[in-house]
């Protein structure tokens, strides 16, 4: 609402000029800001420019002239070779992963009304890292690691919804019943750890930090259904959830309906971050990171799903290309470097929330 001064000199209040809305049907509706049209182009321009660099650079990298007629046609089979089986497949796996992380976190993050908000409060990662331990250490053979880690971090939600004695529609009791499953599950990785060889010790501890390498296109399946048929679940959920973060009671005066939608969300958040757990391994804090980025870059309100998932694909992608390109020599699972980057945001949130009072 702005005021407005007419020829008689009184001051009207004007009505304020409403937004462009992006509809599909009668089931979608999103609201359009100029600003966050602005940075969600910046983010697709910035995914554009880091997928050549991943192609590109490099020993094994395919020149820049001649990227876009390898992608029609491979020109020989190194061409081939690094699309196909070194890095296409990786890349397309990272944009995935990051995408479904960015989205789960602004989920999580909207739903319990907390910045420090994410799947990984909940045990979801430590869960997967504790059945990739078990089917790849205690029972080997049995399930290949990523389904070992889709049925640990499955679990690891089972015992969360029956702890909480009321599902998902609780997040404070979701936050702690988390905490508790997180500790438990960390607290059998490492009695596996303890009872295996060195060899073995390592090969698990690549998986559960996180990794991209040696993606095929069967993962990027694993991450691109779901974030597929998911991510547009969300957006639906999205008007909803926006009322929900002005209170349950207003929300429900509204036809929110706010426990079976706050239930809705965080399955539909929890089944992202599983396909990126099946995918990649648990990677931490992009589901943190993600959301708070793009909300502070487009400066408006709710949950900014589509951003979220921009900034993760950002992130990830860009993690990946730093890990391939290290000059240490070896490299290291992508989850490191992002937990490393994710644990000074991290710290740098709590000092914020802290000044605010809120924590």
């Amino acid at each position: 609402m702005t005021a407005v001064e007419n020829r008689a000199g009184s001051t009207t209040v004007a009505p304020p000029r409403a937004r462009p809305v992006l509809r599909a049907g009668h089931w979608l509706s999103i609201p359009v800001r100029r600003r966050s049209l602005v940075i969600g182009a910046s983010l697709a321009l910035a995914l554009l420019v880091l997928s050549v660099l991943t192609l590109t650079l490099g020993s094994l990298g395919i020149p820049l002239w001649q990227l876009p007629s390898a992608l029609v046609s491979p020109p020989d089979a190194r061409a081939s070779f690094v699309l196909t089986i070194l890095r296409g497949p990786r890349l397309v796996t990272a944009l995935g992963t990051g995408a479904a992380l960015g989205v789960a976190g602004a989920l999580f993050q909207t739903v319990t009304r907390n910045p420090l908000g994410s799947p990984d409060v909940i045990g979801l990662g430590s869960g997967a890292s504790a059945g990739a331990a078990a089917f790849t250490l205690l029972l080997p053979g049995i399930l290949p690691t990523p389904v070992g880690a889709l049925i640990g971090a499955l679990s690891a939600m089972a015992l969360v919804w029956i702890g909480t004695g009321r599902g998902f529609s609780s997040p404070g009791r979701m936050i702690l019943v988390g905490i508790g499953v997180s500790a438990m599950a960390v607290a059998f990785i490492q009695f596996v750890m303890t009872r295996v060889g060195q060899q073995q010790a390592t090969t698990l501890a690549a998986y559960i930090n996180g990794t991209l390498a040696d993606r095929q296109w069967s993962d990027v399946a694993t991450v691109g259904i779901p974030v597929l048929v998911l991510v547009p679940c969300a957006l639906v959920l999205g008007r909803r959830l926006d009322l929900i973060e002005m209170g349950d009671e207003l929300a429900d005066s509204l036809g929110a309906r706010s426990n079976p939608t706050r239930t809705l969300v965080i399955l539909t958040a929890i089944g992202l971050a599983t396909a990126s757990v099946a995918a990649a391994g648990p990677i931490s804090f992009v589901a943190l990171t993600a959301p708070q980025v793009a909300r502070r870059l487009a400066r408006a309100p709710g949950a900014g799903i589509l951003l979220s998932g921009l900034m993760g694909a950002v992130i990830m992608t860009f993690a990946d290309l730093l890990v391939q390109q290290s000059p240490f020599g070896v490299q290291l699972p992508v989850g490191l470097l992002t937990a490393v980057v994710g644990g000074v945001y991290l710290g740098y949130l709590l000092v914020r929330e802290w000044k605010k009072g809120t924590v």
